[in-house]
């Protein structure tokens, strides 16, 4: 079984001595799977379990795991082989798409300007007044001010305007990919980020709350009777382990006996008033780089339009070019359907985005109204409140409270010498 990644993080955030509540608050981590990582992160890396008086467990892990489980598993050091190689190959495909089309600007500009000499040369042979075609001859070099309309110079400017923050603007080739595809998901660890601020919120009270004071983090609380009797808190209890607590007069709290388990000492336990979820953005790229980005769009795609009109056109002598032309004729269907397809899915994606975006703003404005209920509670609640208070507390695991420690390997239970005992590391 291979380490759970989250798990090795977040032992080393919390300083390599570690519960399974710990845990569980730190990654968001279902109780039970926090508590089985643990335990077979602990025997493959050389880790101790430390026993307390009241029983519960601490883990101790050196502070050079990572190597140790580098060392035992291939797949592992396999794994940070193959980021740092995914990490250049898609900088590559990432600027391919830039590169590309700059290549079908160039290809397209290169072949109608063949064609169009190859139609002046014909009808001068011919005897033809060279008038039309001496137009047609001009308009291809004039199309090259649209390729580049003095964007370096408005790049230095913006470099000289923006100082020490130019270093984050994305490269002509990154703002290409970005603005066909944006920046991928803000909300990608949504997940994460809800049970983290949960178990925080539970850590925060000391291990005990009422189900309202999860609702700012929860979606989908189902229907009115669903909320009054609060089905909403059970995927919570779950992943945590909760009990539930009844008072005298029918209220229900909730207490997580596992997350009030700590090995390291922290006075407060900082959370958001609500989860925020963030709002797609259509590119990361500058304004300028987008309009640079969807001119060379409109441009390739007029381009292309053009040079069908010019290759389907009743021209006896463009059959007969072969070569570069021949060649672009054999793709050029290839060629109109990248111009249109650059122009399409940004399109396609920013009525997406607007219309993603407003659920992300209703979501936000749900959670955010929920969390206002808690700063201003009615008199019920605020009972409710008082009585969880009841169940709440943290108990800190410290070296005098060890009773036992293993030594080497997990598998080897054997409790050590009187003497030792209390002296684990």
């Amino acid at each position: 079984m291979t380490p759970n990644p989250a798990i090795m993080r977040s032992v080393e955030q919390l300083g390599y001595k570690v519960t399974v509540g710990d845990v569980a608050t730190q990654v968001g981590l279902n109780v039970a799977e926090a508590s089985q990582g643990l335990l077979a992160l602990a025997s493959d890396a050389g880790g101790h379990l430390q026993v307390a008086e009241s029983g519960d467990i601490v883990y101790q892990f050196p502070q050079d795991f990572r190597a140790i489980l580098r060392n035992k598993y291939f797949q592992i050091r396999l794994e940070e082989a193959w980021k740092k190689i995914w990490r250049v190959l898609f900088y590559i495909i990432r600027i391919s798409f830039g590169i590309i089309l700059i290549a079908s600007i160039v290809l397209i500009m290169v072949t109608i300007y063949f064609i169009l000499n190859s139609g002046n040369s014909n009808r001068n042979s011919s005897g033809r007044s060279s008038s039309s075609s001496g137009g047609g001859f001009f308009f291809f070099p004039d199309l090259f001010w649209y390729l580049s309309p003095n964007y370096g110079d408005r790049y230095q400017q913006r470099r000289q305007q923006k100082g020490n923050r130019q270093p984050e603007e994305l490269n002509f080739f990154e703002a290409i990919f970005s603005f066909l595809f944006g920046d991928g998901d803000p909300n990608a660890n949504l997940e994460e980020r809800r049970w983290q601020e949960i178990a925080g919120v539970i850590r925060h009270h000391q291990g005990a709350i009422v189900a309202e004071q999860a609702t700012p983090y929860l979606d989908n609380l189902g229907e009115k009777y669903q909320q009054e009797y609060e089905d909403y808190i059970l995927p919570v209890l779950v992943r945590f382990n909760g009990q539930p607590h009844v008072s005298s007069s029918g209220q229900i709290v909730y207490g997580f006996p596992e997350l009030q388990i700590t090995a390291s000492q922290k006075s407060e336990y900082t959370v958001s008033e609500y989860l925020h979820e963030s709002p797609w953005r259509f590119s990361a790229a500058t304004s300028g780089q987008i309009v640079l980005s969807g001119g060379l769009g409109v441009l390739n795609l007029g381009l292309a339009i053009f040079l069908g009109f010019l290759l389907y056109s009743h021209n006896p002598s463009i059959a007969r070019l072969g070569g570069l032309v021949g060649f672009v004729q054999g793709i050029y269907w290839l060629l109109l359907a990248y111009g249109a397809g650059f122009l399409g899915i940004p399109l396609v994606r920013y009525f997406w985005i607007q219309q993603h975006n407003s659920k992300i703003a209703k979501r936000n404005s749900n959670r955010l109204e929920r969390a206002r209920l808690l700063v201003n509670p009615d008199s019920e609640l605020q009972q409710k409140m008082a009585y969880a208070k009841q169940f709440a507390g943290e108990k800190l695991i410290t070296q005098k409270d060890l009773v036992y420690s293993t030594e080497s390997d997990l598998l080897e239970q054997q409790f050590p010498p009187a003497g030792e005992i209390g002296n684990g590391e």
